[in-house]
């Protein structure tokens, strides 16, 4: 890592990735060093209460490294016990007394774990962490680089407010009709998800495919509903116009209206989704308008802690904007997108161009191919909600750490619901049930000593116990205990490899031609058996694997897209197409300028071009290459992927899309080819492979040197994550830090 001279002007550098579970931070400070956190994102730190001292206070464990007084004013619970909800008065580290404002009444607390919640946001808990600033004091000058799931949560709970939505007269219920695809082809109760607005307001007024206008806009026709609408409460709407892409005054000329009446936030499809089909439009601008008002709340609240400096979010794309300019729609990837970027850039470093990013946190998986350059998608779904907008091609799943193992009367299954960061996995010792965490716990994967959390593998017992009961009562003999957690195992096992092969295989690429690259809290936990399924022989676990999200976040550059809808044959437009994509790409490198990069650290990172045969629906994105004919390149991706081409069909423009960015810091390069050498356990331990309790060896990760090598099976402990090495593989650590392992025969 290049370091920073110190400078005391040099702000502070941090990069927070928020997930469902946990919050991820690394941050730079201005020396050069590297500080790390890991907060839940519930705002709350954790520990276990060794001794009452008197009736408000307590002598307490913990590993938060915080100054005295860090959790002053934080809200204090108990995780297994109800009370009467108590703040902190008063913290001294050295001692680890903590002083309440009122008595506990509790008959005993020794023993027990405990959370102290902090009242800001977790980004800004973890920012106080690392720079060791107590919350009644201001933060140092710093640059925030923000990646949050907090609207992707706010979506598939349905916690967004209520919006309106305009739409042109007759179409009223669009949405609710939606594409008439059958979400299960043989079911016969089909129950259709209600959509996100609240009302629909029918606008009169018309264009035609050009643009013309058949039916002028008439706004005081609108003046009633409009009224009516704020006395119910609702103060945010979603606007989508027949054919505004073409000509959006409409759509701006209502927009303009609802604001002066009263509207505090207005989404236009025209705006976000200026392209053909007004379905996904209107769906687009509803998403945005549903999610804006939460989205714009939690980044006001972050950046009203920060006083001194800059906050950039990421988008789904990879690429960084300013707060002010964060839409909701394109929040929705915004984490994974970090990792997607963390995980290519470990790949370059230790030699590998071609990656799968297995991203494995504590509420989901999410995976994505890279291949020297990002995969864009520029439609994706998330949860009900289908989006028009730019997106790295991520395949997520709802298998996690924290994932809910459970039995419903007939089958094993691992997931959909997770346990969150409240209650959490049993072993947290909050009433949490069993989850895949509490399953590799009583697989001899982890070590409760190592969590920087308190853990009760007592609780994570109890809870497989209730398992394995329920099994009998159901009449069916109870398995084998060893038995029974191995199946968990491979359930989550399967469902991740089998979304790994929904961005190789189904798109015509052997996952067998890449690199694994494992990380997140729970990635080198079932990287091995992930892998063994899909005939992947390398993985690679680059340093701090768990708060990769993060470490890419910190190499994300600002980035901008410009589009434009087209529609016309290849034939007629490719004599004007080089000046087109010049002319866009001169727009998206201006926005980039627009942000204070100097325009010669700008770069035109991609010009794609989306192509079909004429007739077709869907589009296969095409880069643009000079001296090569787009008909060839887009017949060449259409025989790859579907296997034939059809003689006789002419090539449709559906649209251009022109990619500029900050280009990336430069970094001294390293070598990652190191000679191996036997390398030397720390300890053993028992653990469970192949349904057998063995002796294996542990190693820790900071005492590996470079070249350390060994043969699995093998357990690699670091401070937030560790490794399983399954037997009939081999790992060793590169010259850049990271662990590679390798199938062996």
């Amino acid at each position: 890592m290049t370091r920073n001279k110190p400078h005391k002007t040099t702000p502070w550098q941090i990069w927070v990735d928020t997930g469902g579970t946990f919050t991820d931070c690394l941050a730079r400070d201005p020396g050069g060093r590297l500080h790390r956190a890991k907060v839940l994102s519930s705002s709350a730190l954790r520990g276990v209460v060794l001794e009452q001292l008197g009736p408000d206070r307590l002598r307490v464990q913990e590993k938060w490294q915080a100054p005295p007084d860090f959790v002053r004013g934080f809200e204090f619970r108990m995780l297994s016990q109800a009370h009467e909800p108590c703040r902190v008065l008063a913290y001294e580290p050295d001692t680890g007394t903590v002083v309440l404002d009122r008595p506990l009444n509790l008959p005993s607390v020794q023993g027990a774990a405990f959370e102290a919640r902090s009242p800001e946001e977790a980004p800004i808990l973890a920012a106080r962490l690392v720079t060791q600033t107590p919350p009644h004091q201001p933060l140092p000058n710093l640059h925030l680089r923000l990646a949050t799931t907090r609207g992707t949560n706010a979506l598939l709970e349905r916690k967004g407010v209520p919006v309106a939505l305009f739409i042109t007269r007759g179409f009223g219920d669009l949405l609710r009709i939606g594409t008439q695809q059958r979400p299960d082809l043989f079911a016969l109760d089909i129950r259709k998800p209600e959509p996100l607005y609240e009302t629909v307001v029918e606008v009169h007024e018309r264009l035609a495919a050009d643009g013309s206008v058949l039916t002028p806009l008439n706004l005081q026709e609108l003046d009633e509903p409009i009224q009516s609408l704020l006395q119910q409460g609702v103060r945010v709407a979603a606007v989508a116009l027949l054919h505004s892409y073409r000509n959006p005054t409409h759509e701006h000329a209502l927009r303009d209206h609802l604001r002066q009446r009263g509207f505090t936030h207005v989404s236009c499809s025209s705006e976000l989704a200026p392209f053909i089909k007004i379905l996904h439009r209107a769906e687009t601008a509803v998403v945005d308008a549903y999610l804006a008002p939460v989205i714009q709340e939690y980044l006001e609240r972050v950046q009203e802690a920060i006083h001194k400096g800059r906050l950039y979010a990421l988008t789904s794309a990879g690429g960084l904007v300013p707060a002010r300019d964060f839409r909701a729609k394109d929040s929705l990837l915004s984490g994974p997108a970090g990792g997607v970027a963390g995980a290519a850039l470990a790949g370059r470093r230790s030699g590998f161009e071609r990656v799968i990013a297995f991203d494995m946190g504590g509420t989901s998986t999410d995976v994505a191919r890279y291949d020297g350059d990002y995969e864009y998608v520029f439609e994706h779904t998330v949860g009900d909600a289908h989006l028009v907008a730019p997106a790295l091609a991520i395949e997520s799943v709802a298998a996690g750490g924290g994932s809910i193992c459970a039995f419903d009367g007939y089958k094993l299954q691992v997931g959909p619901e997770s346990a969150g960061a409240q209650p959490g996995p049993a072993c947290y010792g909050a009433g949490g049930p069993l989850t895949l965490t509490d399953v590799n716990l009583l697989l001899g994967y982890l070590q409760p000593a190592r969590f920087e959390i308190p853990i009760s593998r007592s609780e994570a017992e109890r809870r497989f116990e209730e398992i394995r009961h329920a099994i009998a009562q159901s009449g069916g003999t109870p398995p084998n205990k060893l038995t029974l957690l191995q199946g968990f195992l491979d359930i989550a096992n399967e469902r991740m490899a089998d979304t790994i092969r929904k961005v190789s295989i189904r798109k015509g690429y052997d996952p067998a031609d890449y690199v694994l690259v494992a990380f997140g809290g729970a990635g080198g936990q079932h990287a091995c058996g992930v892998a063994e399924r899909l005939g992947i022989r390398t993985i690679l676990v680059p340093p701090d694997a768990s708060l990769l999200s993060a470490y890419g976040l910190g190499h994300a550059v600002v980035e901008r897209f410009a589009e434009r809808q087209i529609l016309k044959t290849l034939r007629e437009l490719e004599r004007d197409l080089p000046a087109l994509l010049n002319q866009i790409g001169a727009e998206a490198r201006q926005a980039v300028v627009a942000e204070g990069v100097p325009a010669d650290r700008v770069q035109t990172r991609r010009r794609l071009v989306n192509l079909r045969y004429v007739g077709q629906d869907s589009v296969l994105s095409v880069e643009y290459e000079e001296g090569r004919a787009l008909a060839d390149l887009f017949q060449e991706k259409y025989q790859e992927i579907f296997g034939h081409t059809p003689e006789g069909r002419e090539i449709e423009v559906e649209s251009i899309r022109v990619v500029c960015s900050s280009r990336p810091e430069e970094e001294v390069p390293e070598s990652a080819s190191v000679p191996p050498k036997p390398a030397r356990p720390t300890g053993r331990g028992q653990a469970v492979f192949r349904g057998q309790r063995r002796t294996v060896p542990h190693f820790e990760r900071e005492h590996l040197q470079p070249g350390a090598q060994a043969d699995g099976p093998a357990l690699i402990f670091e401070r937030h994550s560790a490794t399983v090495v399954n037997p009939g593989w081999r790992f060793l650590r590169d010259g850049v830090g990271a662990l590679v392992l390798q199938k062996v025969g």
